[in-house]
């Protein structure tokens, strides 16, 4: 599903459903939730988690900066608006789309 569902989610929401911006993002949160407690619930059982204990550093600072980027974006919500959001959101898209792309090419 991408970041916190903006991948792939939002962009579906506001075009299949014709939903605001912010509305969508509350939605994608909400739809990935079970998932992402049911993966918790999965990962925690087997172990999968050792792995972050050998990468502390680089868990740091993802957590950092996933709750700055939580906090200014909540701060933000009722600030831009969606004249402004939905521009941002298809440049992230088009910036994902073309480093996967140079990933696909560089492991071939």
């Amino acid at each position: 599903m991408g970041v916190a569902g903006g991948e792939l989610l939002i962009p579906v929401i506001v075009l299949l459903y014709a939903v605001d911006i912010k509305t969508a993002g509350s939605l994608s949160l909400l739809v990935s939730l079970p998932t992402m407690l049911v993966a918790f619930a999965r990962y925690s059982r087997d172990g999968s988690f050792a792995v972050l204990g050998a990468n502390r550093r680089l868990v740091a600072v993802v957590a950092v900066g996933s709750i700055t980027g939580t906090l200014l974006g909540g701060l933000l919500l009722g600030v831009v608006p969606d004249l402004v959001l939905i521009p941002v959101l298809a440049a992230v898209l088009l910036i994902s789309a073309v480093k996967l792309a140079r990933h696909a090419s560089a492991s071939e």
